[in-house]
Order: C-alpha cells, then structure tokens, then sequence
C-alpha cells in the first residue's frame, strides 16, 4: 500500500512520492559500497542491495553499483538471488584464481580482470616479489554493476568517486563503469610495466658489470614475475576486442569506442612484457656464459699452478730414488744446483703461462 514502509532482507527504506528514501543501515564487512545513480548522479543514503534495485526498477531508469570484496558462497547468494546471477559465475565471484575473460549469461555479462601492484624493493637482485597479482570480476546487467574484487589492491573507491565527478560518463550506464574498470586495470598495467623495466635496466646493468656477480636465481625470479604479468595481460586482449567491436547490446556504441582506446593500452603493454620476457631469457643466457667463462679461467689457472708445481715435484721425485750411482750425488754444490734449476724451471713455465694469459 502507498505510504507504507518497505522491508528488506537487510535494512529498511521509506516510500515517499518521489520513490524509495533509504533508512541508514550498517553495510555488512563484504560488501565495500553500494550506490544508486539515475541520470548519471549518485542518489543520497546508503542503500541494501535489495532497496537499490527496487528503487531503479521502480524508476525504470538508472543502475545499481555494487562493491564486494572477498564474499564467500553464503554472503553472495542473496545478492546472485536478487539479481539473477548465473551460477557458474557466480561459483568463479567466489573461489578467484580465474584467468581474464569475458562471458555473456543471456542478459548479462561476466568478465574477469587481473589487478597487479608493483612491490617496491631496495633492488631487483635482492628482490623476493616484484609483481603482486589479484582479480576483479565484473557482473553488467542492464541496470547494475556488481564487481567482486580478490586481494589486498586495486581498490575501486577512488574510482567510484572519480567517475561520480563525471555524471556524463556515467549516464551512459553499466557499460561506463565496464569500461572504467577496465581502463583502471590497463593502466596499473601500464605503471607496473615501466617500474619493472626500470628493474630489468639495473639487471642488465648488474650482469655486463666485471665486478658484479648476478645470481642466475635472481634474474629467473624476475621472469617469473614477469610471466606473472603476461598471465594478466595475455588472455585480456581477447575480451577487450570482443567489447570493442562485437556487436553486445548491454554495450552502447559510444562506449564501445572507449574500449578500442583500453585495447590499444593493452596492445602496448602486451609488446613490453613479451619484449622484457625475451630480454631477461637473453640475460640468462648472459650470465651462464659468464659462469661458465669464469669456471674456464679457474680451470686454466689450476691447470697452471699445477703444472708450475709439478717441476719441483718431478725433479724432487727423481732425487728421491734409492740409486747408488746419481749426477751430482756426491757433489758439495749438487743440492744448491738442483734448488736453482727447479726455481729457474718454475719461472720459466710461469712466464710462459703469463704471456698466455693463463695466469
């Protein structure tokens, strides 16, 4: 009946003439935010996932925005029940670790991004984590917008509030907020890429530097990260071009076009990791010739010391037999002779070593 208060399943709203007035109600620790926007501006009041919808479909304009972070099956089944979530979606929201995709479940869209942080560090040699890898999956209907974020960063609150300042932008409906995550993601992409390279640069450095000694673990290290990176920004190109120039209705063509800038970004990012993925397979290979250049040198060094050695040990060999009748045996200056040819003999082969360059 007209004038009587609504009850939701999670706080309470009042009906007025002009629609739902949302009763101020504590949101639960998953869910980071939920919005209304009509028109492109954000309606006052903190709402339940329940009253916001209810409200836009009683307008029949506008679209929700919901934030989770981290929810288990339990806390987001109400709102796949309210929203009408695929399952199966719903099932990769919850567990994560999915690799970036872009799904269509009759009238909604599921996509799948990779968020990444660059972990600063004193330097790439002593480095244990360079890159730090989360998710966001995204759910579009025509008049909400659930994301689901994984990890520590990549939070959408400055985002949310950027686009806030922009009711142009956000007028154009769930596709905008698509198209903004999407743009977010990309340029992290875009950030972390640079840094990393600043890190490849001072390896590169490091490994062609005669006084440095470059564990190979560490450059391996650094190309795990690096193929962390391209596990994110690989399989995104694919989607990206699927919103940019497939024809999906709940995206509109104005912002199609904004998505062919995203997927130009991508393109860009996607040359420098597959470029920093071979350099880094260059510098392995750098450094094993160094070690095994190096070991070569120890070896001839050795091989020099011992042959240096093996003069006196001969010469003290043959003076050692137990024979009578033996050159110089009897002589008074025979030891003092046999000391200076060993020690003229051991010059000798050390120059002749020397000149070689193997001492």
């Amino acid at each position: 009946m007209p004038g009587l208060p609504t009850l939701g399943r999670k706080g309470r709203t009042t009906r007025n003439g002009r629609g739902m007035t949302p009763i101020p109600v504590p949101l639960s620790a998953y869910v980071v935010d939920c919005g209304v926007y009509v028109d492109g501006k954000r309606l006052p009041g903190r709402w339940t996932h329940l009253a916001a919808i209810e409200e836009v479909r009683q307008r029949q304009n506008g679209f929700v925005w919901i934030g989770l972070h981290e929810p288990d099956e339990e806390q987001i089944q109400s709102i796949a029940d309210t929203f009408g979530l695929h399952e199966l979606a719903v099932e990769d929201a919850v567990h994560a670790h999915q690799r970036p995709k872009l799904e269509r479940y009759d009238d909604m869209l599921f996509m799948v991004l990779k968020t990444v942080r660059y972990v600063a560090h004193e330097s790439p040699e002593t480095a244990n984590e360079i890159v730090e890898s989360g998710e966001i999956m995204v759910f579009v209907g025509r008049d909400y917008v659930i994301t689901v974020r994984h990890g520590k960063h990549a939070g959408l609150a400055t985002l949310r509030h950027l686009l806030e300042e922009d009711p142009e932008k956000l007028a154009l409906g769930p596709a905008a907020v698509l198209y903004q995550i999407a743009d977010h993601v990309v340029d992290r992409y875009l950030e972390v890429t640079s840094a990393v390279e600043d890190d490849i640069d001072q390896m590169e450095v490091a490994v062609f530097d005669p006084r440095s000694d470059v564990d190979p673990e560490q450059i391996y290290l650094m190309k795990r990260e690096v193929m962390e990176l391209r596990r994110a920004v690989g399989p995104l190109a694919t989607p990206l071009r699927r919103l940019a120039e497939g024809y999906i209705p709940l995206v509109p063509e104005q912002v199609r076009s904004y998505f062919r800038d995203v997927d130009d970004h991508l393109t860009t990012v996607h040359d420098r990791v597959v470029a920093f993925d071979e350099l880094l397979t260059t510098l392995i290979d750098a450094v094993l010739a160094k070690i095994t250049l190096r070991q070569n040198n120890d070896m001839r060094k050795i091989s020099a010391w011992v042959a240096i050695i093996s003069v006196p040990t001969m010469v003290a060999g043959i003076y050692g037999m137990n024979f009578e009748f033996m050159p110089e045996l009897k002589w008074a200056f025979g030891y003092p002779m046999v000391l200076c040819v060993i020690v003229i003999a051991c010059v000798v082969v050390y120059r002749i070593f020397r000149r070689n360059r193997w001492l």
